[in-house]
């Protein structure tokens, strides 16, 4: 006699059907654009408008190796999203460029290396600084702040606040991962502002719960034409169904649906760097093994078998630069040449 829960939950998973899985003998662009409404509909907001967002300009300030504007966007009615953008010192306008996601940390301060708070000092070292990673490898970046962590708290100090706001969304039949999907598509407006940015050249990147953003923003706004998720890109059932994971990972109904693997189809044929730690406690490795190789046949059925690469470190839960920035630049590369 069964008194779990969660074992129920875990049978009745495995009776899911996933009506919207890949398989061979779907006709690809119309399973993709099934694929696209029905995600669209499930994260709960509409596509942003089009536009270029209102603007508050702040700061312009200068570093040895890059001008940081400070300015703020209107996502949505009477909602502000902080950034910065880092323009390199050097290289040729109009740059590629990076739009940089934190997870589950203090904020976007991290992504400009700098700490404000206790154990930030440790993020940065893990790999976190990632504005400053893009203007080393020849990108502008555009560091930005995701709703409930950083200044876009409900409350003041270096811990994340993330349960109060995705159990509102839900209550407004939205979800807090749709809002900032939504906060990126809105960004990308913003940059259209900035005549030293290329559009043509917009990549997104994060580690966490920004490399989480980043995979769906991707399957979402084709203007974003390469994504480098870290530790966030799993099955769903190994990870985020099985795990104790943040409120704001969650998607109402999302596995009578798809599994997360299925979602790459949004994405190809664009570049996408999936990134992992052999040690990653909270999106275990062998789960995104098995999540990237759904992922290898989506790209082989789509005909870019070359465009999606999974880079492992030996570590855990955290960004690995020196292994995801070569591969980001051979993929670029290639881009390049097929142009």
């Amino acid at each position: 006699m069964n008194n779990s829960p969660e074992l129920l939950h875990k049978l009745l998973y495995d009776k899911t059907a996933h009506k919207l899985s890949y398989s061979k003998d779907r006709d690809f662009p119309a399973w993709r654009e099934e694929l696209r409404s029905k995600l669209i509909e499930l994260i709960g907001m509409p596509l942003p408008p089009q536009g270029k967002p209102k603007i508050i300009m702040e700061a312009r300030e200068e570093t040895p190796s890059f001008q940081e504007i400070c300015f703020q966007f209107e996502s949505e009615p009477d909602y502000f999203v902080p950034c910065r953008l880092l323009l390199p010192k050097n290289g040729e306008k109009p740059f590629r460029v990076m739009i940089c996601l934190q997870g589950h940390t203090s904020g976007m301060h991290l992504s400009l290396g700098r700490p404000k708070y206790e154990h930030d000092a440790e993020e940065i070292a893990g790999g976190r600084d990632f504005g400053v990673q893009a203007v080393n490898n020849g990108c502008a970046a555009l560091v930005m702040e995701q709703r409930g962590f950083g200044l876009c708290k409900a409350s003041a100090g270096a811990e994340t606040d993330c349960h109060a706001m995705a159990m509102q969304a839900l209550m407004l039949g939205r979800t807090l991962l749709g809002e900032r999907v939504y906060d990126v598509s809105r960004a990308i407006d913003a940059l259209s502002c900035f005549p030293e940015i290329d559009l043509n050249r917009i990549g997104c990147m994060g580690n966490s719960g920004g490399g989480t953003t980043t995979y769906y923003a991707a399957c979402l706004d084709e203007r974003i034409k390469i994504a480098m998720p870290s530790c966030s890109v799993c099955t769903y059932f190994g990870s985020i169904f099985s795990l104790c994971h943040c409120q704001c990972n969650f998607i109402p109904h999302i596995l009578e649906w798809f599994e997360m693997e299925d979602l790459a189809g949004l994405i190809a044929p664009r570049g996408l760097i999936v990134t992992a730690g052999r040690l990653d406690d909270i999106f275990p490795i062998k789960d995104t093994e098995i999540c990237f190789s759904g992922i290898s046949h989506i790209y082989e059925a789509a005909g870019c078998g070359g465009h999606c690469r999974l880079v492992t470190g030996e570590g855990g839960h955290q960004f690995y630069p020196e292994l995801a920035w070569p591969v980001f630049h051979e993929m670029i590369n290639k881009e390049r040449t097929r142009v």
